[in-house]
């Protein structure tokens, strides 16, 4: 019975260290860098947004690692139209006013992958979003 209950104890030992799927989100790094056009309120509520793609199908056996926000010189009149162009009438009615781009750091699953390259790190993985002043963050593409 003493070494059933050890045996336990280690798996469960094991298993706590290790942990299982995911990283917590907590863990995410997050790089603000130095913006004048947007707050750290704003840029959080981008960054939600990205972390709930990581809990779907796709996404939810990748191990996000780090979150950098781009640069206010992505946030330009050329990429807004982009945005745009982009937009579904159905999902966003009216046009989009202001757009962000963060880049991100991931490791793809060890199995059964889907789109990505099995048991791989990814780097600079850009998460374009747009919105409407006040309006929710919309994540309108993303990827290399």
């Amino acid at each position: 019975m003493k070494r059933i209950t050890a045996i336990l104890l280690t798996l469960f030992c094991v298993y706590c260290l290790t942990g299982c799927g995911s990283r917590s989100f907590s863990e995410v790094k997050i790089d603000y860098g130095k913006s004048a056009i947007y707050t750290k309120e704003e840029m959080d509520e981008a960054i939600e947004v990205i972390r709930q793609r990581f809990t779907e199908e796709q996404w939810k056996d990748c191990e996000l690692h780090r979150i950098t926000y781009g640069a206010d010189e992505q946030c330009n009149a050329e990429n807004l139209a982009w945005m745009n162009e982009l937009r579904d009438p159905g999902d966003a009615p009216e046009p989009f006013t202001r757009c962000i781009m963060f880049t991100s750091e991931f490791h793809s699953p060890k199995t059964n992958s889907g789109a990505f390259n099995t048991d791989e790190e990814y780097y600079g993985w850009q998460w374009w979003l747009a919105r409407t002043d006040g309006g929710p963050w919309q994540i309108m593409t993303c990827g290399y």
